[in-house]
């Protein structure tokens, strides 16, 4: 498959957020250099470019958020939404990056 559509977040420190995804989130680096990296989730990737933090955010869908929770703590993620059950039947939790990148984490996949 041909991908079209890749999420992004800016990063002031590309090679050390690429370094925090991979503990943290379990991404695997695909590519990294000083500004700019390829992250595969199972079959999607995101990139990091270099640049302040901003955004909306990003969504990615897990089968277990309670491990994946879990991880992002412990690896210093600051969670801004704990673990719950949402109405349309995903268990999901939000968390930021250590450069303030909002991620939303969650077993809803559209």
């Amino acid at each position: 498959m041909k991908r079209t559509v890749f999420a992004l977040a800016r990063y002031r420190d590309v090679p050390a957020a690429a370094g925090f995804l991979s503990t943290a989130f379990g991404f695997i680096p695909h590519e990294v250099s000083n500004n700019h990296a390829e992250m595969l989730v199972g079959d999607d990737m995101i990139m990091l470019g270099e640049g302040e933090p901003d955004g909306p955010g990003i969504y990615v869908a897990v089968d277990d958020p309670d491990t994946h929770h879990d991880r992002a703590l412990a690896a210093g993620a600051t969670i801004t939404m704990e673990l719950v059950e949402q109405p349309y039947g995903s268990r999901e939790y939000a968390c930021k990056d250590p450069e303030g990148n909002a991620w939303f984490f969650g077993t809803y996949r559209p």
